[in-house]
């Protein structure tokens, strides 16, 4: 029998003829940032930057959390806390962080809103060009539709887009959403995984459930 053996998480670039792919877990520095194995993202530009290009004014303390098996198309961005202003007064600009005397008034920005972390599941697909705005909460299975601004959380499973992001449709019912979820084949033993690549992209719901592994 032909072992199997699975994709390698640390490669920076899983495909070594497409350098525009990059796995986002070997690649991220940012304490802010956790990413879980296998989610990648694809730019044609630098996929290297997406620290830098892709989670915009991400100055802390809250932080990004993508799960594990996620694609990210071109251009996905998440907007973090960092891009608040206030709102109260008859002015939106950040006087103080221009210097100056102004810098005197740096009271003026401290508890602007936060909407805390912002969450990404497990295998959630982004098309091309989204924008994630702060503290957002994606589901596991969740499709989000190219060019889509999503500013509210997603539930698992939805298929959302459009400015701003509605759902679709649901990929299952409740039911099978449920199942799904208790299976959570995303932790599963990456070898079991590698031994049901065909169920997890073509098989049923109850196919799945047949595959998981035996609990001990």
């Amino acid at each position: 029998m032909k072992a199997l053996v699975p994709a390698d998480p640390t490669a920076l670039h899983p495909m070594p003829d497409q350098p525009r792919v990059v796995q986002l877990k070997p690649l991220v520095t940012s304490p802010l940032i956790e990413v879980g194995e296998y989610s990648y993202y694809d730019d044609p530009d630098d996929a290297t930057a997406f620290e830098t290009r892709n989670v915009l004014y991400h100055y802390g303390p809250e932080r990004l959390v993508i799960g594990r098996f996620c694609a990210l198309g071109t251009g996905v961005r998440f907007l973090m806390n960092g891009a608040n202003h206030r709102m109260d007064g008859p002015s939106t600009f950040p006087f103080p962080t221009m210097g100056g005397s102004w810098a005197e008034h740096f009271d003026l920005l401290t508890g602007l809103p936060n909407r805390g972390d912002t969450v990404v599941g497990n295998d959630v697909w982004f098309g091309r060009g989204v924008t994630v705005m702060p503290g957002v909460r994606i589901g596991h299975g969740a499709i989000i539709a190219a060019g889509s601004v999503v500013t509210k959380d997603v539930p698992d499973y939805a298929i959302v887009g459009g400015n701003p992001a509605v759902l679709i449709r649901s990929r299952y019912n409740e039911e099978d959403i449920a199942r799904l979820l208790a299976v959570a084949w995303w932790d599963w033993p990456v070898e079991h995984i590698t031994g049901h690549i065909r169920t997890l992209m073509s098989g049923s719901v109850d196919d799945l459930e047949k595959a998981a592994p035996v609990q001990p």
